[in-house]
């Protein structure tokens, strides 16, 4: 049988050393890359992945081998914000379902045969709790995990294999961000992500904080992307009080709330 392998390419580094395994192991002839383009049609460079991270794409694609197939809905998350009347968060990210979930099974659905077909996610040993949840959301398609196997790797080896294969690794990594996803901002992130991302790229957080300003006036409601713990109660907390904060009162941000990536694994319906 011929077999068609489809790796969700997303630009992390998990993403290109499951490909690499793939490749290693089944060739590249019936290998597709598939990138969902969370950017759709906005010209910001504020929207959607980061410059350096579609840089990477293309060259480890091209490091890979297979083809690369980018799929796109062509809304950015804000407008799917505003269409689902609800600001994305890290208890439910409607972008996930909308912009990269959908796409991809779309483009499953036209152009593979499940019975012909495998999945290939970027989930390591360290997720491995993910690999049922993520097994069922993708049925009817065989899905494979390529990093939850020996020889086991962490994320820093994972990124040395990319040098040793000559490529350059995504900037955000060297910034200290913990996924090359989403330019740096992701409504799953806790405060010490934003607090990063406000110091390493200002101007994005700035785009970021407007846009959850906007998404609050249109709704008409004070919401906001992140929570904070008080009084054993849990209360929305901007992304403006942040920045105010780690100007004047630094000490009340929780740098270990970090947050996590979950798309293709932890989508959900509203």
């Amino acid at each position: 049988m011929n077999v068609t392998r489809v790796v969700m390419f997303s630009g992390g580094i998990g993403s290109w050393a499951a490909a690499k395994r793939v490749a290693a192991e089944h060739g590249t002839e019936n290998l597709i890359l598939l990138f969902a383009d969370v950017k759709g049609n906005n010209t910001s460079e504020h929207v959607g992945e980061d410059s350096d991270t579609y840089r990477f794409i293309a060259e480890s694609a091209r490091n890979v081998g297979g083809t690369l197939v980018t799929v796109r809905d062509g809304r950015d998350i804000w407008q799917v914000f505003r269409d689902r009347r609800w600001l994305g968060n890290s208890q439910l990210a409607s972008c996930s379902t909308e912009l990269k979930v959908k796409p991809s099974r779309q483009w499953l659905l036209d152009n593979c045969d499940p019975l012909q077909t495998v999945v290939y996610l970027g989930i390591d040993w360290s997720e491995s709790h993910r690999i049922p949840g993520a097994m069922k959301r993708n049925e009817p398609y065989t899905v494979a995990f390529p990093l939850n196997a020996k020889p086991y790797l962490e994320k820093h080896e994972l990124l040395a294999w990319a040098r040793r294969e000559g490529l350059v690794t995504p900037r955000l990594y060297d910034l200290g961000f913990a996924h090359n996803n989403c330019g740096g901002g992701c409504v799953r992130a806790g405060q010490g992500h934003f607090r990063l991302l406000l110091r390493t790229m200002p101007e994005r957080f700035a785009e970021w904080e407007k846009r959850e300003s906007d998404m609050a006036a249109f709704l008409g409601k004070d919401v906001a992307i992140l929570k904070e713990q008080s009084g054993g109660q849990s209360t929305s907390l901007t992304l403006q009080t942040l920045r105010l904060r780690a100007e004047l009162q630094p000490s009340l941000i929780d740098d270990a709330d970090i947050g996590g990536c979950g798309c293709f694994v932890d989508e959900e319906e509203r």
